[in-house]
């Protein structure tokens, strides 16, 4: 999020995606921002969340006096608890995602430790009783959960409320927190238990060398050019809900020896082709910092030199097959066997502690890699065929995981597999 955006358009541009993406209602759902004196910046009250607008914006001052043409948030209490009682935040979102609203209707809390990333964007989730909403009771019981040192709180019989050092960081935690929420619902549909990640599995991501720097030479319009549609086809895989803010890499080839790939700790919906940063030869551009996953690229891309385009990526369905060592069946319809083909299973830390061995895994009959608690790694020859891939094998997930609710799974035959395979990949 620019920096130097005012608190209303950074309030109004984080509203309109959570709207867009079905993550609250038109009448539900308020996002805050405290200023360094106070004064706090928050949604109105009774307005519809699809057509909010800047002069919409209430500022309730440090003294309680209210300016604006709106009335503030009904919830306005409970942001002014977690402020009085957290003095290190200074943004917040309260909104009513289905899966978060699932967990709080049972009292339960989704465990982030499905991912290395989950918890170290949201850490532990808390829990706070019911209270009537727009209460000061709600407010206490809230904020003194907050208090205990959470950062997502997901209220009983209501919603979630996260907290960060800005409202970028609390938006970040709210869309990492429901995707995990996500994941564990679809993962419960597959029948088998969910896998959750050890302390010394969360430490692996952190453990992996990083690439050694150099410095660059001006681009090349071939890299301006590369940089333009893999920028494109991130903020696609972003409003396809193939990636979230927090999660997801994508990388494309520039020439034999470099490739772009997506920075780390970049919001992914809001990507611009100067974030992408350059790897040549095993080595970073200066001044960028690329995604973690760079390193398992480079030996992707040093092994197979047919191989363009990389993703990694979390989409939901084919996440909770990760998460439960499940393996994607392919033979559903043709243009799922002829596109993913047939998917391998890699062990959880192999990404990080062996990266040529997970490159080793790929060949042109199986370009698709399903991550144990760590979603997926497409391969293409290139940025469309990356993303197509993604998207079927994503598809194929879902409709694996719908058909549970309808009947028994009758994958194609195998005179029909040596058809596709004859016919399709000249086999």
């Amino acid at each position: 999020m620019n920096p130097h955006l005012h608190p209303r358009d950074e309030i109004l541009l984080l509203m309109e995606r959570i709207y867009r993406y079905r993550m609250t209602t038109t009448s539900g759902g308020n996002l805050s921002i405290r200023e360094p004196n106070g004064d706090v910046w928050i949604t109105p009250a009774r307005i519809d969340k699809g057509a909010l607008r800047r002069e919409d914006i209430v500022l309730v001052r440090a003294d309680g006096s209210i300016e604006g043409s709106r009335r503030p948030s009904s919830e306005l209490p409970l942001h002014q608890a977690i402020y009085r009682g957290r003095p290190d935040v200074r943004g917040i979102v309260h909104a009513h995602p289905v899966a978060l609203v699932a967990f709080s209707m049972v009292r339960a809390v989704p465990d982030t430790r499905l991912f290395h990333q989950s918890w170290h964007v949201c850490g532990a989730g808390g829990f706070a009783a019911y209270e009537l909403p727009g209460s000061a009771a709600l407010g206490t019981t809230v904020a003194a959960t907050f208090e205990k040192g959470f950062d997502c709180v997901i209220l009983e019989n209501h919603g979630v409320v996260t907290a960060g050092a800005d409202l970028q960081q609390a938006f970040r935690r709210f869309e990492t927190f429901e995707f995990a929420g996500k994941t564990i619902i679809k993962a419960n549909l597959l029948g088998r238990p969910v896998r959750y990640l050890t302390d010394d599995e969360i430490a692996l991501p952190q453990r992996r060398q990083a690439l050694p720097e150099f410095e660059r030479k001006a681009a090349s319009s071939q890299e301006k050019e590369v940089r333009r549609r893999l920028c494109e086809f991130v903020q696609r895989a972003y409003r396809q809900r193939l990636f979230i803010s927090t999660q997801g890499s994508y990388s494309a080839r520039v020439d034999a020896t470099s490739f772009l790939i997506t920075p780390y700790e970049i919001d992914r919906g809001t990507i611009q082709p100067g974030d992408l940063v350059l790897v040549h030869g095993g080595q970073v551009e200066s001044g960028g910092e690329a995604s973690r996953a760079a390193a398992v690229h480079d030996a992707i891309y040093a092994t197979h030199p047919q191989i363009g385009s990389i993703i990694n990526a979390y989409p939901v369905n084919a996440t909770a097959f990760s998460v439960t060592g499940s393996m994607v069946d392919t033979r559903t319809i043709p243009e799922s066997y002829v596109v993913v083909r047939r998917p391998a299973m890699a062990p959880y830390g192999l990404q990080f502690e062996d990266p040529a061995a997970l490159a080793s895994m790929l060949s042109p009959m199986q370009p698709t890699v399903i991550l144990e608690n760590d979603g997926v790694l497409v391969t293409g020859s290139d940025v469309l065929e990356v993303f197509d891939r993604l998207e079927v094998i994503e598809s194929t997930a879902e409709a694996f995981i719908n058909s549970r609710a309808v009947g028994t799974l009758s994958p194609m035959s195998d005179e029909v597999i040596a058809e596709l395979d004859r016919v399709f990949l000249g086999m």
